[in-house]
């Protein structure tokens, strides 16, 4: 089947590394320690199974960044993916760098101009590649993954090339045009849509919460989050909020009512 294609794991830049560790840590139920690189303040959260899922860091003040998620994606070769991705009109925000230990990583842009990352997992020493970051089953993991862009069409088209996505199906969801899912290895791990009210084109991962959506979003909110839709229903049974950290990040949360 192989890893390609794959969400492997999620990061954050922030401005207050220490309010969104205890933010997430509430919410998530995350645990988070030093990854202990010499060079950089870079957290590592576990889920509460113990499973690495994310990677906590401090956006660059200069760039006046705001905080965002960054998906990425699981590559066979990072290098080869940078390199057909700028041939179909995407660009290279990170060249190809390796971390010692980890893997090969990129952080690249589709042609909508919407970030992702892609991991080149080194080979575990038990002979598994990579991580559990993505489970839709399992609390504090992330879930889904949605896009929203300027064209999901062409999203659709880029995505499928590169990462042997499959369309799943699709709904109308009145203004915002049609919700397309996607498949990677037979099972839908996310959908694509219009912009709508996001401000710019965006992956928006979702985190699945142990204690039910709506007290995790009253939670959020109390914690100087801010949610924007939900909690809702969606088809399946499912209950989702979409949500802003208390330092403007967008991410959503995913489980029962």
């Amino acid at each position: 089947m192989g890893m390609q294609g794959t969400p492997c794991w999620f990061e954050l830049d922030t401005t207050d590394l220490d309010a969104s560790t205890a933010f997430y840590g509430q919410i998530l139920g995350w645990q988070v320690a030093d990854s202990g690189m010499p060079d950089a303040d870079y957290r590592l959260a576990s889920a509460p199974d113990g499973a690495m899922v994310a990677g906590l860091s401090s956006t660059d003040e200069q760039e006046q960044a705001s905080p965002k998620w960054v998906v990425y994606f699981a590559v066979d070769d990072a290098d080869a993916t940078a390199g057909d991705v700028a041939d179909r009109g995407g660009q290279t925000i990170v060249e190809p760098t390796d971390i010692p230990g980890t893997g090969r990583f990129a952080i690249l842009t589709d042609p909508q101009g919407v970030a992702f990352g892609v991991m080149q997992p080194l080979p575990m020493e038990d002979g598994s590649q990579g991580g559990r970051a993505f489970d839709m089953e399992a609390p504090g993991h992330g879930g889904w993954i949605e896009l929203m862009t300027t064209d999901p069409a062409a999203g659709c088209d880029f995505y499928a090339d590169q990462f042997g996505w499959t369309k799943g199906e699709s709904m109308d969801v009145g203004d915002m045009g049609t919700y397309q899912l996607f498949a990677h290895n037979g099972d839908d791990i996310g959908g694509m849509m219009g912009l709508g009210d996001a401000p710019v084109p965006a992956w928006l991962p979702y985190f699945t919460v142990a204690n039910g959506v709506t007290a995790s979003a009253e939670a959020i909110t109390a914690a100087g989050g801010s949610v924007h839709h939900g909690p809702a229903e969606v088809p399946g049974g499912g209950h989702i909020a979409v949500c802003q950290d208390p330092q403007g990040a967008w991410f959503a949360i995913l489980g029962t009512e």
